[in-house]
């Protein structure tokens, strides 16, 4: 029986705290799916090559301010950036590993006390994944991890109101929420199941759109 073919590559997410270990992962995913003859990209936001990823790294670094609003809006800009190139890629059957997306977005403004729709707004119209995994973890396992609070957000307490957020954003439809508090090489085997078993089970060659 022949293989089945994706038709196109799988758009995979992945959301949690600050220091959940999402960008390490995301990076050895996409060198495991390569290695098992998987096309695939790392993506991560903020992109902080663009001009616009510079401010948003100006402020993440507190060398400039902005206020609420203002920096929610640099975010989404920065993913609006990235579409055209990112619908590119998965046509032409790349599996895009995505290191933060809108949802995370949404749930840092919202957890500073921006309407939450308000926040979801112009986000909507953005590309819709295929599959996010939400790495969870509890605060003291999160203060542990070795850089944490070298960035504005990273406050235990903020990093709870954020994932008081993500609960309120889940899709039980395609979210897989992941406890990351483990060893690396069992969180990796954990990841990459899920993202081989969305890669096969791709079923619309058209992208479904954001909200």
């Amino acid at each position: 029986m022949c293989k089945k073919v994706p038709l196109r590559g799988a758009l995979i997410v992945l959301e949690g705290c600050d220091r959940s270990g999402k960008t390490t992962q995301c990076k050895n995913l996409v060198k495991a799916l390569e290695a098992n003859g998987r096309p695939a990209k790392y993506i991560n936001f903020p992109d902080r090559t663009t001009e616009c990823g510079g401010l948003i790294n100006s402020f993440l670094t507190n060398k400039k301010d902005f206020n609420d609003e203002t920096i929610h809006l640099l975010f989404t800009l920065n993913r609006w950036e990235a579409k055209n190139a990112m619908e590119i890629l998965l046509r032409d059957g790349v599996t895009l590993i995505v290191d933060r997306y809108s949802y995370s977005g949404v749930a840092f403004s919202a957890a500073k006390g921006l309407d939450l729709e308000w926040c979801k707004a112009p986000e909507a119209g953005l590309l819709k994944p295929d599959l996010v995994l939400l790495l969870t973890m509890t605060a003291s396992a999160i203060s542990k991890r070795g850089g944490f609070g070298d960035e504005r957000y990273e406050v235990p307490e903020f990093q709870q109101r954020v994932m008081k957020m993500y609960d309120q954003l889940k899709d039980d439809s395609y979210w897989t929420e992941i406890d990351a508090d483990k060893s690396f090489g069992a969180l990796h085997d954990e990841l990459l199941t899920h993202c081989n078993h969305a890669i096969d089970n791709i079923v619309n060659e058209k992208m479904d759109k954001l909200w």
